[in-house]
């Protein structure tokens, strides 16, 4: 394995505004891990920006990180030991049409960024870079072990693997752990104690990314099952975001919810769901819980409009350049995200087990092989280990397949570039079932001529 001391990262994608700065916060309070941080970004101006703002932070706390941007993907991946991946595919007009574009057809998505009519359209352009991103870590970096943030999660997790069987590469989503922290509210809500670091809360994770579920869970010797149980009894019908208030400074309206989708969810299955309401209702039949923005109301969460993430973009733009100037200094604070941990794990620092998206290697019974689920894996030296499950009950099972063959046909046609046989799979979501076939191409059609740029080779 690598020198600790003397690391080589590459960050595709390193011009990002929110993970990269987290990331460069979180490596602030590490001390036994260092090296160099190679930033690549389509955007260069981005990624010089976060090399001034990287360097001046590991300054300020004293860490011995060096960032440096790179126009060149292979100068950035070339001896990398972890490639980090979090990019937006396309522009944010692309994604307020995968979004919005479906509005007109009384389709709404409150994130749009998975499945559905969004998230597939989405996958038409995520899949073709993933796809050189894969072939480029073949070539370069074979041996460097590959971190996803980029949504939709189980899509490019599995394109990495489609195109470089070998790749050592897992997806990483933070879903889980806003329920893990509702859990410890819950503890000390019910009287067993004061709230514990969510990291107590000890959970078995099964499902696919954003459609997560927990069918085991438990705090030192307390089954937290039957506690739930009656937790969701008192708040199913008024909601709970008692766990959420601590976020309020950094997230709006537009992400706060009250779990209520959650809890009916448990009520249908006896499962807890482990992701947020706004990316759940998204999976379920839009008559549950997404008919039209007035059930969403209902149900206490919120849809998040393209037009706010433009508005935080320019924020984040202005912030950005206050820091590369020196006119607003970067304070660092631990995030909670565990992308760091995960690395010296793989180093050999310590062994643990959270939640990731693998392909399916036998972890997720019942489910096909080799398509990305989200569970348990163990992590130790050069080793990630899915953690064996008992599956899924039948109802949620057949829930969770028909989007995993969309899934796996979208990443199928876009490998391809064939759009007839994306339109295909596009028929088979279950928003776009209550359209006619002629609306259905209407739409598609519309999406992918508004989205899709010629040099894709889509045909």
């Amino acid at each position: 394995m690598a020198d600790p001391r003397k690391l080589k990262i590459c960050y595709i994608g390193g011009g990002s505004r929110k993970w990269a700065w987290v990331f460069m916060k979180d490596l602030c309070f590490e001390k036994d891990i260092a090296g160099v941080i190679n930033l690549y970004d389509l955007d260069m101006e981005a990624a010089e920006a976060n090399e001034i703002i990287g360097n001046k932070l590991m300054k300020t706390q004293g860490a011995d990180w060096a960032f440096k941007a790179e126009s060149s993907l292979q100068k950035a991946l070339e001896g990398s030991d972890f490639v980090l991946i979090s990019i937006l595919p396309g522009s944010f007009d692309a994604m307020a049409i995968d979004v919005h574009a479906p509005e007109q057809y009384n389709i709404f998505q409150p994130v749009g960024d998975t499945i559905g009519p969004g998230g597939l359209n989405r996958a038409l352009r995520i899949v073709p870079a993933f796809e050189e991103i894969a072939k480029a870590i073949e070539k370069w970096a074979p041996k460097a072990w590959v971190i996803n943030y980029t949504n939709p999660m189980s899509i490019c997790t599995r394109t990495l693997y489609r195109v470089f069987p070998q790749i050592k590469a897992f997806g990483c989503c933070h879903e889980v752990f806003s329920t893990q922290k509702m859990l410890a509210k819950m503890i000390a809500h019910v009287g067993l104690g004061d709230v514990p670091p969510r990291e107590e809360i000890i959970t078995n994770v099964v499902g696919i990314n954003h459609f997560t579920w927990i069918d085991k869970a438990s705090w030192r010797s307390h089954d937290l099952f039957p506690i739930y149980t009656k937790f969701v009894e008192e708040f199913a019908d008024t909601g709970y975001s008692g766990h959420q208030d601590e976020r309020t400074e950094t997230l709006t309206f537009h992400f706060i919810c009250k779990e209520r989708v959650k809890m009916d969810l448990f009520r249908r299955y006896g499962l807890i769901a482990a992701a947020g309401d706004r990316h759940l209702a998204e999976f379920c039949p839009p008559e549950w819980y997404l008919k039209n923005p007035d059930m969403v109301t209902a149900w206490d969460y919120a849809m998040t409009p393209v037009s706010w993430r433009k508005e935080e973009r320019e924020e984040l733009l202005q912030k950005s350049r206050d820091f590369r100037d020196g006119k607003e200094t970067m304070i660092p604070k631990y995030s909670g995200e565990e992308g760091i941990r995960q690395i010296k794990a793989l180093l050999g620092f310590n062994n643990f087990v959270t939640n990731v998206n693998l392909p399916n290697l036998g972890q997720m019974p019942g489910f096909p092989a080799d398509v990305v689920v989200e569970t348990n894996a163990a992590f130790s030296r050069d080793s990630v280990q899915p953690v064996i499950t008992s599956g899924m009950p039948g109802p949620v099972r057949n829930l969770t397949m028909q989007h995993i063959e969309n899934q796996e046909g979208i990443i199928e046609a876009a490998l391809k570039r064939d759009l007839e046989e994306a339109f295909r799979v596009f028929m088979n979501d279950n928003a776009i079932r209550t359209l006619s076939p002629g609306d259905a191409r209407k739409l598609f059609t519309h999406m992918t001529e508004e989205t899709l740029s010629g040099d894709l080779g889509y045909r």
